[in-house]
């Protein structure tokens, strides 16, 4: 069964500062039957006003993904690492045994806008390690780009779980395929534009949870970006 999650039905967070919608349970949102997909947790998108952010607080045993649309973020951490996260950019913080982290809006005039991104690994504790690395340029990622993997050696980020992250940025009139893998999963986050699929139209925030049913090609009614989790069911 192919379920999608509207966009406009995400839990919603709105403390004036920091505004935040979320696929999954988080926080104040919580839905019995929205608690992650596999390995997938966490789908936040976050906007920040200038100035303002997250002070430091505490992880553990959790890929932490970051990736930055529009504006840019600060990052600290007591790994000692102290970094800006900017569109073009994408971060991958694993929690480990423990981290403490802040993130801030870099800016005292634009908001941040970003996405969150959890997944759960495949074994708990060791050190927590810090990752950052560049995207593919738009107009070379009109496919899906791997970003991330636990598995894949040639992914820019490495994950502790068998999953794999992909990204891809087609142009109006693109058909995507959502690449399918007895015993694995797959969830699709349209972050950008309009795209059909079945009859159903899917925009911004809008996710596609799919599992082993054949899944037709995404069809672009304008230029866009999605992000496709493939993981072990």
């Amino acid at each position: 069964m192919i379920l999608i999650h509207e966009g406009g039905n995400r839990g919603h967070t709105d403390m004036g500062w920091l505004k935040s919608d979320h696929t999954f349970s988080f926080g104040g949102f919580q839905d019995p039957t929205r608690m992650g997909y596999a390995a997938l947790r966490v789908i936040n998108e976050d906007r920040i006003a200038p100035g303002s952010g997250f002070s430091q607080h505490a992880h553990k045993d959790m890929d932490i993904l970051t990736l930055v649309l529009s504006g840019a973020l600060k990052h600290e951490d007591t790994l000692g690492n102290v970094a800006t996260i900017a569109p073009g950019e994408v971060q991958l913080m694993s929690a480990g045994s423990g981290i403490r982290h802040s993130e801030m809006n870099a800016s005292q005039s634009n908001a941040a806008h970003f996405l969150q991104i959890w997944l759960i690994p495949d074994r708990f504790g060791g050190a927590p390690t810090y990752q950052q690395a560049l995207l593919q340029a738009r107009d070379r990622a009109t496919d899906w780009t791997l970003l991330a993997s636990g598995t894949d050696e040639n992914a820019p980020l490495t994950l502790l779980s068998d999953s794999h992250v992909s990204i891809t940025y087609p142009r109006e009139g693109m058909a995507t395929s959502v690449p399918q893998t007895r015993g694995r999963v797959s969830f699709v986050q349209i972050v950008e534009g309009v795209a059909m699929v079945e009859g159903e139209r899917l925009g911004s925030g809008d996710g596609l949870q799919i599992g082993d049913e054949d899944m037709p090609d995404l069809t672009w009614l304008t230029d866009g970006q999605a992000i496709l989790f493939d993981m072990r069911r």
